[in-house]
């Protein structure tokens, strides 16, 4: 295993050495060099460091990343195309702390200044047997292991991400693409990105204890399939121009595209700052189906969004189970001519509540007992921005 220090000349010696195997003078990190290129074997970085990203840093099988608690790592404002890709059979281990998490960020700090977090898996997607490519990187992603394990993120914070690589490519801050339950997801943030904040493309991956923070577009996003859970989740737009604070697809070229999207979410607090007209908090859409259980969701005149026909299916034939226990300042609203499931359904549904007068705010809590936080607890402290 490689552990990346600064003070170690001889790393540098072997690494220069194997140049031309699993190794090479990309993947070393001397001061003046930084971190960049492909990765094929076991890479550590070490704990309370700070490393430069100069290029793409793309880990293959099957290799693990390791970045220790309280690393930094920094993109640099170098004009190179600036992103880390965990590939199919590789893995990243990234266990930070509370009181010391990991910080990838950038040294402009802007959104869009680089291209964020991107893990490619085995789990299924609805695109087909080949699966997909990610947008970022180019790495296959999809499959049939829905357990499949890329490892671990844990209180690790992503910061001005969103790099525009084209008209038609712009990266989240954590793309996971078709990504298995066995990887552990918790305790992350995305703060102010150019793009998405995280966004599931298919997969099964669990999620816990995620926050979003002005991010242009739409706070969380799923497409293709995602099939799994995420509970304790906080989205936060303040005041930049943001899209959705959720945009849920199963597929935009076919809504009925199997495996149906359907993850299961829960204590959800949902902060927006739209005040126009056609501003959407929740956007369900493309067919996805959705189990939503108790969030608090304010700072959109439509909170939740119906917009196609499958969708509207569903809702209908779950009236009582599919959306309980929200509590929302807007509308509810289905686009669909002849909706099956109406705003007089979701009022009548368990805890339901449109149109509050308004949203309890003690501190940093909206509504405590409710929504992402429970009682006075918060879980954000010490580790977010």
């Amino acid at each position: 295993m490689k552990r990346f220090n600064y003070f170690s000349s001889v790393l540098m010696t072997v690494c220069f050495a194997l140049a031309f195997t699993a190794c090479n003078k990309d993947n070393t990190t001397p001061e003046d060099d930084g971190l960049k290129g492909t990765v094929t074997e076991d890479m550590t970085l070490e704990a309370n460091r700070t490393y430069y990203l100069t290029g793409s840093l793309q880990v293959q099988a099957p290799a693990t990343l390791t970045i220790e608690e309280g690393a930094r790592l920094v993109a640099k404002n170098n004009g190179e195309v600036i992103y880390i890709l965990i590939e199919q059979g590789a893995k990243i281990d990234a266990q930070g702390t509370a009181g010391n998490p990991i910080v990838m960020t950038a040294e402009k700090a802007e959104e869009g200044a680089w291209g964020g977090l991107h893990i490619c898996g085995k789990a299924h997607t609805n695109l087909g047997a080949n699966g997909g490519m990610s947008e970022i990187g180019n790495a296959p992603y999809g499959g049939t292991d829905d357990n499949d394990n890329s490892g671990i993120l844990r209180y690790v914070r992503l910061e001005y991400t969103g790099y525009a690589f084209d008209d038609q490519h712009e990266s989240n801050g954590i793309s996971l693409y078709g990504v298995g339950a066995g990887t552990q997801i918790s305790y992350v943030q995305t703060y102010v990105g150019s793009d998405d904040g995280i966004e599931f493309f298919g997969g099964s991956v669990n999620v816990d204890h995620c926050v979003v923070v002005d991010c242009t577009d739409d706070s969380f996003d799923w497409t293709e399939g995602w099939n799994g859970t995420a509970h304790h989740l906080v989205a936060y737009q303040s005041d930049v121009t943001c899209d959705c604070l959720m945009e849920c697809d199963n597929n935009g070229d076919n809504a009925s595209a199997t495996p149906v999207s359907h993850p299961k979410l829960s204590h959800v607090t949902l902060i927006g700052n739209g005040s126009s007209e056609n501003s959407r908090g929740i956007r369900l859409r493309a067919g996805t189906q959705v189990t939503l259980d108790n969030a608090v969701i304010t700072g959109k005149p439509y909170t939740v969004n119906v917009e196609t026909a499958q969708t509207d299916a569903y809702l209908a034939s779950n009236k009582s189970t599919a959306l309980t226990n929200i509590t929302m300042t807007g509308d509810f609203r289905n686009e669909n001519a002849s909706a099956a499931y109406t705003a007089d359904d979701f009022a009548t549904a368990t805890g339901n509540s449109a149109n509050a007068a308004s949203v309890e705010v003690t501190d940093r809590y909206y509504t405590p007992g409710k929504g992402a936080f429970e009682a006075s607890s918060d879980w954000t402290e010490g580790w977010t921005r």
